[in-house]
Formats: C-alpha cells, structure tokens, sequence
C-alpha cells in the first residue's frame, strides 16, 4: 500500500543560524522528520579548531539548545529527528543528546553515524595507489607540505535509512551530503530499493531545495517585487511522495514567498554540471519539473536518476597558517596616487613584501565624483598578509598601519583598530573509490552495522519564459561571462544548460582561489556574485522587457 507523502521539514542551513527554527517548525504545523543542516566545508575546520582545545567537542554546540526546545514534542508527536550536527565527533554529540534526554525525563532511541571521517586512513589510502588528487588543479594531495587538519567523505542516506528502519527516534549524522538528510528518511518511510533511482533523485532535489533552509522561500531571492511579505522566512518542507516527486511548501502564516522562482533560485545553487552525483544516486537536474501548485506550493516532478558514481567525493582541510587584513580608508581626490603610496610606505615600513608567504592588495572605488558627502567620497584600500608564522602577520603588521596616520597621505584613516592574526585554512576537494569508505550505523542498541555501497558508476542567471531564455542562451555563452565579470577572464568557465527550468549555470575554476576559508576577496563566499553579474549593462532587446 502506497503511504501518503512524507513531510520532512529544514530548520538550520548552517552552524549558527536561526535559534527558533526548530520549534517554529515543529510547532508550526504537521512534520514527520525535522532535519538540521549544520556543516559546510569551512564549518569541518572549525569544528577542528574547537577540538583541539577539546577532545570531547567537535560538533555544533547549538544543536543541543535546538533539541531542547523539541525533543519532548518531536517524542510524543511521533516526529523523527536527523541531523548532522554530529560534525567530527557523532558520538560524542550522541552521547550528549542522551544526557540532554535523561535530564528532561526523556528516554529517545539514538543512533548515529560514523565512516566519513578519512584522516586516520590517508596515508594508507595514497599507499594503495589514490592520490586524492584536487578536483579543481589535478595536483595529487603528496603536493602540498602541510598536514591535513580534516579529511571526511560525503557519505548517502542509507545509513539514516537503516537507523531509522531500527527504531531510532533521533539520528545523528557526520559528514554526510545534506540532500541525504531528506532522501535517508524519505527511503525509510516509503520503503525505497537501492534501485529505486528515479523516486531517490526526486528526493534528492527536494532535498537540495530545502537544505538551505529559508533560502528557498524567499531568502537571497534576486526579484524583491515577488516578495510581499516581508516578515522572517518560514523554513521549507518537502512532502516527498512515494514516486519521489515533491511539494515544496511553507507553514501557513509564515513569511516570505514560495514560488517556482524561488524554488529555481535554489535549486541552481551549488551545482555545477546538470548531472548532479550523490553517494546513492545521480540526480539529473535538467529533467525536473517546476509548476505553482498554489499559494505557497511548488511541485517539482519529472527527475530522472540513474545509478551513483564509483567515487565518493573528499573534503580535506588544511591548517594553512595565519592571516590579517587591514582596511585604509581613502578620500576625494587623487585615490589611486593615495593607495599606492601607502602600499609602498606600508611595506616599506614592514621591510618588503616578499617576507610574508602572501599578499593581497585591493582597491575598492566607492568614490563619486564631486560626492554630496563625505562617505560618497571614500575608498577603501584592503590590504591582507599571510604567513606560517603569526609574529610575521600579527600585531607587527596591523600596527604598522598606524605609523601611516600621521606620516602618510592627507585623510588617512581606518576601519577598524589593529587587530591580531587569525589561523586559516585551505580547502582540498578529492575523490576516492566509494567501495573504501565504511559507512556505519551504531543503532540505539549499539549494534554496529556496516551499509554496503551501491553498485554505480553512472555519469545562473535564469530566466521565465521561453523567450527569454532562447535569448540568454544565445547571448550569455562563457567568452561573454568572462567579460561581464572581470575576475574571471583567465580562469576556466563551464557553462550548462537547463532548458526545463529555462537555465543557464555556470562554474568558475579557481574564483575563490585555494577555498572560502583562504580567500581574501571581501566576499570570500562569491554570495553578491549573481547580483553584480545581474547588474552589469547588456543590450536586451525591447520585446523582454516587461513595464
């Protein structure tokens, strides 16, 4: 007998978002699973750096306070718990969840996960001939002199799956992909086969819909006009059918917007080609189907999947060394004159550049001329240094800025004190043979079960209409991206199509140089990257213009 749709429900898109997600979500209206998306790559390196000051730690901290809020509910309405805050260190988290329980007189089924986590087995991975080699660079990972802080794999759903086919009422996951968060259950309620491809990718795009949590409801979404309730975005749901296909929806009296754009916005982030490969499976975005099925109800339909890769994607994090940035502010006339005599006083100052491992030096103009104010007259001048060495990067650095007040150019100021050096990290993308990760449930009873890989080796700006997107794609081809954003004109630009969702996604090699935790661009993320491209100038013919 078919079951009726599952309702799984986001209530965290990464470590530290909303407080009261969770029990907005759980108290908000009917859900099955609620989900917590805690981890990013930058987020395993910091959950590194809070486990060398403890042993102990190494997971989201503030996931507890959210289970808090809803354990005793989520128990008594029969509501399943799956998240990944477990991070480095699951059992720990799962542990402190169990005393968290027996202090509020709750007894819960706990299960976690383990099997991601690669540091240990590097050494013996690259003996046996996989070099990890850097998705991007092809550099084999032997390169690079500095030990890796953290190595996990992206591990599937079927470890949720069999955690909760045992029982379990929460699950606490590693470093698992965040779609799995909603395929893992949704295999578990409607009792999927390792086979059931199409049905796991539809719920693998609901998933990748909703792991950013009100990111798919109106958050970062480009058209303002669309949005007309302007109060905090209600977190998403997916109600994911038995054949897969979706409902991606809201509680009702929350705000924000659910809308096919919405929906489209999301789901082209953080892709990059249309065939879009998970542990368990390879979702084919370009043959989803987007349709209003009405206020605040987006149905999405029609995915196709075909079996997984043979490779399981790697996140390794390095300790890099150390890093400071200082901001000069510039004013009125003359600012390029002004940058470069203070990079040249600075550094000489400091005694050359070619002392410190790296430097970055960016002018950013926010300066107009004849400006009716003061701050419409400025630009800043931001200046970063790293180093394996802190002495080299830290208050001998930001200091020495100040040296510029009195003996540098007219109007010198900054934005902020002298600040310390801060540790950073770069971020290392690999693959290894999915056959040799050993995915691993602990189920409540503490039983230790070990779930086999499947058998694989398969394979943005957008647009509304059909006119609008046969002209995009006519025009928008990679040569003419390149011009429209600058930085990326001798970096390698891949560009794919999305015809059904009227598309165009495009990947940039290298933008953010060795990763988030790395770059010194001052949006070290690339998240206003599709607005500027949005903003640039282009001859639109008049027909598309709408008003």
């Amino acid at each position: 007998m078919t079951r009726r749709p599952v309702l799984i429900a986001n209530s965290s898109g990464f470590y530290g978002d909303r407080d009261a997600a969770a029990r907005e979500m759980v108290d908000g209206g009917p859900i099955d699973v609620l989900t917590g998306d805690y981890l990013a790559e930058l987020t395993m390196l910091i959950l590194w750096k809070a486990r060398r000051k403890d042993p102990d730690a190494g997971y989201a901290r503030t996931a507890l306070g959210h289970l808090e809020q809803v354990l005793g509910t989520c128990l008594d309405r029969g509501i399943k718990i799956v998240t990944n805050a477990g991070g480095l260190n699951p059992a720990a988290f799962a542990q402190r969840a169990g005393e968290l329980a027996g202090k509020l007189g709750l007894r819960p089924e706990i299960a976690y996960i383990t099997g991601d986590d690669l540091l240990p087995r590097l050494d013996e991975l690259r003996a046996a001939g996989h070099p990890l080699a850097n998705m991007d660079t092809g550099q084999p990972l032997a390169a690079v002199t500095a030990e890796p802080a953290t190595a996990n794999a992206y591990l599937g759903g079927w470890g949720i799956t069999a955690a909760l086919s045992a029982g379990a009422d929460v699950v606490v996951c590693p470093r698992i992909t965040d779609a799995s968060l909603v395929t893992g259950p949704a295999a578990w309620w409607h009792g999927w086969a390792r086979d059931d491809f199409d049905a796991l990718a539809g719920a693998l795009v609901a998933g990748h819909v909703i792991e950013c949590g009100p990111q798919a409801t109106g958050g970062n979404y480009s058209f303002l006009d669309e949005i007309t309730d302007h109060r905090y975005p209600g977190f998403p749901i997916a109600e994911v059918a038995h054949d897969g296909s979706s409902v991606i929806t809201k509680h009702p009296g929350t705000g924000g917007l659910v809308s096919v754009g919405t929906v489209t916005a999301q789901l082209l982030y953080e892709i990059a080609e249309p065939e879009y490969a998970n542990p368990d499976v390879i979702a084919h975005f370009d043959t989803a189907e987007l349709a209003q099925a009405g206020p605040g109800r987006v149905a999405i339909s029609g995915v196709r999947g075909s079996p997984p890769p043979a490779t399981a994607k790697v996140a390794v994090n390095f300790d890099a060394g150390y890093r400071n940035t200082m901001t000069l502010v510039l004013t009125g006339l003359d600012i390029e004159a002004k940058a470069a005599w203070a990079a040249e006083e600075l550094f000489g100052i400091l005694g050359g550049r070619e002392q410190f491992g790296d430097v970055d030096v960016r002018l950013l103009r926010f300066d107009t001329p004849d400006a009716p104010s003061n701050e419409q007259a400025t630009a800043h001048l931001r200046i970063t240094v790293k180093d394996r060495d802190p002495r080299k990067v830290g208050r001998r650095f930001s200091n020495a800025t100040m040296e510029l007040a009195l003996g540098g150019y007219a109007g010198f100021h900054t934005t902020t004190p002298p600040t310390p050096e801060t540790s950073y990290g770069v971020y290392w993308p690999a693959l290894v043979p999915s056959e040799l990760i050993r995915h691993t449930v602990v189920l409540p009873d503490g039983t230790a079960r070990e779930i086999p890989h499947t058998p694989g080796g398969g394979p943005r700006r957008w647009t509304r209409t059909e006119e609008e997107f046969t002209w995009l794609a006519t025009y928008l081809t990679a040569d003419r991206l390149r011009e429209l954003l600058t930085e990326a004109a001798g970096l390698p630009v891949r560009r794919y199509e999305l015809p059904r969702l009227r598309a165009l996604n495009f990947v940039v090699t290298g933008l953010l140089g060795e990763g988030v935790a790395a770059s010194a661009r001052p949006d070290p993320q690339a998240k206003g990257l599709g607005e500027y491209v949005r903003s640039r100038h282009a001859d639109i013919p008049v027909r598309l213009l709408r008003g």
